[in-house]
């Protein structure tokens, strides 16, 4: 879905996915930088603009998250959304530590998925400098990004090989769950049956 769309759309689609992703939306960053490069390598997009504006997706989301904690700061760690992915105890963590290290966390951050959104409104409101925030946001993005965009460039042939046996071995595990929760249950009834 997330291909089609920016398959569609493009530069456009490309960004827009990742900003909306960057933002709260539930897709890994990730998806739409490996779509990137594999419409890359299809030349259904040029490599050379598709990067940056990955790039400069990924970017202006944290940006947006950053400036609402530095905006809006206590107020909107009380909505529900927030304290999802940012729960009371995590919040005052992730503080001391802003306090001591607060770029290289927000380095950190943004190689670590279900923690970027928490750090980069955390750094909103522990006030780290706006600029700074930037700065080492982007230095990580261009670490990061074009490792993902460059693997999936680089190894489209493959990429259909690779998830076909993932969806392989994502069947097996769904069966060995159905199977063991089939054992559990057929204990518990034992267990249930010796007591009565």
């Amino acid at each position: 879905m997330v291909q089609g769309f920016i398959e569609h759309f493009t530069y456009a689609g490309l960004f827009l996915t990742l900003f909306a992703a960057g933002v709260g939306l539930p897709i890994p960053e990730e998806v739409p930088i490996i779509a990137g490069g594999v419409l890359a390598h299809e030349r259904v997009v040029h490599w050379w603009i598709a990067l940056p504006v990955c790039i400069l997706g990924v970017v202006s989301g944290d940006v947006v998250l950053y400036s609402i904690g530095h905006h809006w700061g206590e107020r909107v760690l009380d909505w529900n959304v927030v304290r999802r992915v940012l729960s009371r105890g995590r919040e005052e963590a992730l503080r001391a530590r802003y306090l001591r290290h607060g770029v290289k966390i927000v380095f950190a951050a943004r190689h670590v998925m279900g923690l970027r959104a928490a750090a980069f409104l955390t750094a909103g409101i522990c006030r780290v400098p706006f600029w700074k925030f930037v700065v080492v946001d982007t230095l990580a993005a261009v670490v990061s990004v074009p490792i993902g965009f460059g693997i999936a460039y680089l190894f489209t042939d493959q990429l259909e090989h690779v998830m076909r046996d993932v969806h392989r071995i994502e069947r097996w595990l769904a069966l060995c769950a159905l199977a063991g929760l089939a054992a559990w249950l057929v204990y518990l009834a034992w267990r249930q049956s010796r007591r009565a």
